[in-house]
């Protein structure tokens, strides 16, 4: 097993580096939506081609039921995290508006962002797994968490939220040396020895504090799905690796798509009432699945057969 960590470890060192590459050689541009879509395409065949290999690896091994099991777990759980990760893109979107961030820009701060979640992400999954270990009712508090944090979500759906009560912001506004301007694609600068920071820097952060938000909602999500270490740490990085240029390919359609934010309430909730009912009644996997993509096929149609409501007319 620690071969498998190790190899997939470097596989995805070697997809952030080719990524770093390719940012660096077309420097600060817009990203188009043909661009996006492009990226969007590879990252989700190289998540479905992992799953081909990693099928056929424990079909080898551990017989080919074990392998179609795992393989449909595998997949489950890189849609619910996708799924999951829209409403990353709906805070981004926000958080790029507030500051006003040049489109050219946003590229960078995101690569960060997703270098920030993986570590992230790989800490809690690990602390998870080594918990669901020793306390099997942590699952029940995961269910009833999940239960919660999708009925607050669907309540609170149509909220705006208010960066500049943000405490994180009104602490590094109040504490850090902040130019009036963006400098390129820099986070930090010197001025007369002094060191600065520019307001990009701010957005970063907040971008990683929001991947950690998200992170404590999805991760316990996809235990619910399996209890597979590396089922979770992997589908889980693989809908990371992808975030970004799917945000790119949403972000000017974001207003479109008004009811996914339902949809994922829907979906975190049916995920928590799973995890509850485990020793009761194991809802079988491939259920779960349908169910996921039934309510996201169903936000998206929705969405875009229905006109948002304008709030200034109310």
């Amino acid at each position: 097993m620690l071969t498998l960590y190790l190899g997939f470890s470097a596989l995805v060192a070697v997809l952030l580096i080719i990524d770093f590459v390719v940012l660096k050689a077309q420097g600060a541009h817009r990203v188009s939506v043909k661009e996006a879509a492009i990226w969007s395409v590879v990252w989700v065949m190289v998540a479905l081609a992992f799953c081909g290999w990693f099928w056929w690896y424990t079909g080898q091994s551990q017989g080919r039921e074990v392998a179609d099991a795992k393989a449909l777990e595998f997949i489950t759980g890189y849609l619910i995290e996708k799924s999951l990760a829209v409403d990353n893109v709906f805070v981004w979107v926000t958080l790029f508006s507030f500051f006003a961030v040049p489109p050219e820009f946003q590229k960078r701060v995101l690569l960060y962002g997703v270098l920030g979640a993986i570590v992230m992400r790989a800490i809690l999954i690990y602390v998870g797994a080594l918990l669901l270990q020793e306390f099997h009712w942590i699952l029940y508090f995961f269910g009833a968490f999940l239960l919660l944090t999708g009925a607050k979500m669907l309540w609170f759906a149509e909220k705006e939220p208010d960066l500049a009560q943000n405490p994180i912001l009104k602490w590094m506004r109040s504490h850090l040396r902040i130019t009036s301007e963006y400098h390129g694609e820099k986070f930090l600068l010197r001025r007369d020895g002094v060191l600065w920071v520019t307001p990009l820097l701010l957005v970063l952060v907040l971008v990683e504090v929001t991947d950690l938000i998200f992170a404590v909602d999805s991760i316990p999500a996809i235990f619910a799905v399996t209890n597979d270490p590396f089922i979770v740490f992997t589908s889980n990085i693989f809908a990371i690796l992808g975030l970004r240029a799917m945000y790119f390919l949403l972000a000017d359609m974001a207003q479109r798509f008004h009811l996914l934010k339902y949809g994922l309430a829907f979906i975190l909730m049916f995920i928590g009432v799973k995890m509850l009912l485990l020793d009761i009644y194991k809802i079988p996997v491939g259920f779960a699945l349908a169910v996921v993509l039934v309510i996201l096929v169903a936000s998206v149609v929705g969405s875009l057969y229905t006109s948002r409501p304008d709030k200034k007319s109310s």
